[in-house]
């Protein structure tokens, strides 16, 4: 199996099959190796090839200065790219077995830091409440799910631990998240922890 996975990567990063229409699709930074566009068309590609899980990182979004410049930049990197492959996606078929996940580990505030002057200010770490997206693979779209205060510091309602947010996913991948468990320690462990959670069915299709 290694050898096969090793000798499949050369078609794989090969992007001379892909038309124009795709290439364009993903945006101007697609053919450049190590951008988050090309690295969301090789997921594309990952995943027609019965890859299972694919993860796409995109670093540089702690911005406790600049954040003017610096946010543009990395939206200006992510937002064609994702929205092309979900589209690709759809348009081979392909979305509706697939589960995209798209989000980080904490959130930032709402208020600034820094210098506050017109091109130099930043947000801070905010880990009470910050937002995630999903689509395909048994989610609903146009949905939301959950809310923050006026001010975006506590939640307001429906609360989602990543627990749940976990169990969600696993129930899309048809795993039960209560059974998939292993003794240590004198408890089950799971990858939700061993307290109760719950898949959050109001977000499914």
């Amino acid at each position: 199996m290694a050898f096969r996975m090793q000798s499949s990567v050369p078609d794989l990063v090969d992007l001379s099959g892909e038309t124009q229409q795709t290439l364009d699709l993903y945006g101007p930074e697609v053919q450049r190796p190590g951008s988050f566009a090309a690295s969301a068309l090789l997921a594309r590609r990952m995943v027609e090839r019965g890859v299972r899980v694919v993860q796409i990182l995109h670093r540089g979004w702690d911005q406790h200065g600049s954040l003017p410049s610096e946010i543009r930049h990395q939206c200006s990197d992510v937002d064609q790219p994702s929205a092309a492959l979900l589209q690709d996606l759809k348009q081979r078929g392909l979305l509706d077995s697939t589960l995209v996940v798209w989000g980080g580990e904490f959130g930032r505030t709402v208020y600034s830091q820094g210098t506050l002057t017109a091109v130099n200010y930043g947000r801070d770490h905010h880990p009470r409440n910050f937002c995630m997206w999903m689509a395909g693979g048994g989610i609903r779209g146009g949905t939301v799910f959950g809310a923050t205060d006026d001010f975006s510091y506590n939640i307001a309602e429906n609360p989602c631990h990543v627990n749940d947010l976990n169990a969600t996913i696993m129930h899309c991948m048809g795993i039960d998240h209560s059974r998939f468990s292993f003794r240590y320690q004198g408890l089950d462990q799971r990858l939700t922890g061993v307290e109760e959670q719950r898949v959050v069915s109001e977000i499914l299709a």
